[in-house]
């Protein structure tokens, strides 16, 4: 497989720098050298979702407390627990760093046992998937791979491709940070890809998220 940012470590430092900022770059070892620290001291906190009350994930692989994972592995692991005994299929390499998975998974960089990997829309699997799940990747197609067409027609070719590999009645849950993509953005406040009303979290605090519509979570910057 060809060297990528993502694999690269001098090119992944420039890359990091370009999408998060000095600060950032300088932040990111600071905590993950801090974790075991700040994870025994995080109050614990429960968001509401569709009606269910949640509790934030913490967890010192890509510092979970301190982004938008706090949220996102919850709700992921939600719908992943309401699909046992189904056919999976996970986009993007995320679960499997915070717990033990069984089902289906195809990353195009990160190389790990009983990963895929292959860009997803190369992906023709002999069978239809019940739940097909992806946490903070869509944002990355085209945008940080490699790819030579714009990142909206790419992100828009991923979804359709996603739709064809869902079985009859099955769904594909996107988890996706706002304010990092801008095509992808574009997408969502337009609706383009003709998807069910998406549902909206914003950061209040350092570890506390809540609800909202769609205005509310645009007007907040990235983290």
């Amino acid at each position: 497989m060809a060297a990528h940012l993502y694999s690269a470590f001098w090119t992944k430092l420039v890359w990091f720098r370009r999408r998060f900022g000095a600060s950032e770059m300088l932040l990111k070892p600071i905590r993950r050298a801090l974790a075991p620290v700040i994870l025994p001291c995080l109050k614990r906190r429960s968001f509401r979702w569709e009606g269910q009350d949640l509790y934030c994930f913490y967890h010192p692989y890509n510092m979970t407390w301190a982004g938008e994972r706090a949220a996102e592995i919850p709700i992921a692991k939600n719908f992943l627990d309401g699909a046992t005994g189904k056919s999976v299929l996970e986009v993007g390499n995320v679960l499997s760093h915070y717990f033990p998975i069984t089902h289906t998974v195809v990353d195009k960089f990160e190389v790990a046992p009983k990963v895929i990997n292959q860009d997803v829309l190369d992906f023709r699997p002999e069978t239809h998937f019940d739940l097909i799940l992806s946490i903070s990747t869509f944002e990355h197609i085209g945008f940080d791979d490699d790819s030579v067409r714009g990142s909206g027609e790419k992100i828009l070719q991923a979804v359709n491709h996603c739709r064809s590999l869902l079985t009859a009645t099955g769904r594909l849950v996107l988890t996706i940070p706002l304010g990092y993509n801008p095509d992808l953005d574009d997408l969502i406040a337009s609706n383009q890809w003709g998807a069910e009303p998406g549902r909206f979290l914003y950061r209040t605090g350092f570890t506390q998220w809540q609800e909202c519509d769609h205005p509310t979570a645009v007007a907040h910057p990235y983290r």
